[in-house]
């Protein structure tokens, strides 16, 4: 019998068997197919760390409340008529049904109607309807509050720096008057004094001048009183301080028999000045009540004294001849302006 031949399609086979075989001495490269890819251990834990991460990523808090706060923004500037809902809504169908159209109003009257639902108020906290009213009203009423007080409290500002510079002013005029006060009735005495020397040189009447004063300070005329209290203090001073600075170890006060008049005189420890020392280190109610008065009325008095003891207008800065002063338009600052 003669050979059998294969069939076609074993003998195609064949052929294309054949034809895959590995060419060795052929310089072409073939590309590893997918199949022949391996993966390492090492890269294959680090692809699934990362699928583990991006399966187990979760977004912040704030970026979700974020996304859902614009989500809802989104949807409620959506319109229920128009948006992707109301071809699912069973109540617009409903309504349709009943012969509602979108864009008209609801119902028989047209005219004034609303031509859109309700709007949807979200509410985030626990609190009932119409609180948020309240809580604007007492708002409102805090910064009306806060405001007035504000206003109130720059209004006694301004009010207090006012009146301490007009206290400031009215205390530097006082000074002035107590000081033309003090001057013109040491005038007046030594004009009494002079009339009652009559035959007495000018050379003694110049050393009586340069006398100190021994007058006690509770003696002199309230009105100015405080000024020479002060320059008393201020002059004691003075003496202390350069006691201390020619370390003196002695007091003023004390009297030593065997120092001369000059000697004392020249110390400063003359009876005369000692008086005035001791009497700084007394107590003057008086002169405590007097200075306790606001500034305004401690400065009438001495203008209303000077007016009616020498006829001087501390306002005019004039000596009137006669007690009628004739010409000085009143008793007030105001009235001078």
């Amino acid at each position: 019998m003669p050979p059998s031949k294969p069939p076609p399609t074993a003998a195609l086979a064949l052929e294309v068997e054949e034809d895959e075989e590995d060419d060795y001495m052929s310089m072409a490269i073939a590309e590893p197919t997918p199949s022949r890819i391996t993966e390492t251990y090492t890269q294959r834990r680090l692809r699934l760390a990362r699928e583990s991460e991006a399966r187990a990523y979760t977004k912040p808090k704030a970026e979700r409340l974020a996304d859902e706060a614009a989500a809802r923004e989104d949807a409620l500037a959506t319109s229920l008529l128009s948006g992707p809902s109301s071809k699912k809504s069973k109540g617009l169908a409903m309504m349709a049904k009943m012969g509602f159209t979108p864009g008209t109003a609801l119902g028989k009257t047209a005219e004034g109607g609303r031509l859109e639902p309700v709007g949807i108020s979200i509410r985030e906290d626990r609190g009932g309807i119409g609180l948020d009213s309240e809580k604007k009203r007492r708002f409102r009423e805090e910064v009306e509050r806060e405001g007035k007080r504000v206003k109130a409290e720059e209004g006694e500002y301004r009010e207090r720096v006012r009146r301490e510079r007009e206290e400031g002013r009215l205390e530097g005029l006082f000074g002035s008057a107590m000081r033309v006060a003090e001057r013109m009735s040491g005038e007046k005495e030594e004009e009494e004094a002079a009339q009652s020397r009559g035959g007495e040189t000018a050379q003694d009447d110049a050393a009586k001048k340069r006398t100190v004063s021994t007058t006690p300070l509770k003696q002199i005329n309230i009105l100015w009183r405080g000024l020479v209290r002060k320059r008393e203090e201020k002059e004691r001073d003075r003496r202390m301080r350069y006691d201390l600075h020619q370390s003196l170890s002695r007091l003023p006060t004390y009297d030593d028999a065997d120092e001369d008049e000059e000697d004392k005189r020249a110390l400063g420890k003359d009876k005369i000045r000692h008086t005035l020392v001791e009497d700084l280190e007394e107590e003057d109610p008086e002169l405590d009540d007097f200075n306790a008065l606001e500034p305004a009325e401690r400065l009438q008095r001495i203008v209303n004294y000077l007016r009616e003891e020498y006829n001087y207008c501390f306002w005019c800065k004039y000596t009137y001849p006669d007690r009628d002063m004739e010409g000085c338009p009143g008793l007030t600052e105001e009235d001078h302006d």
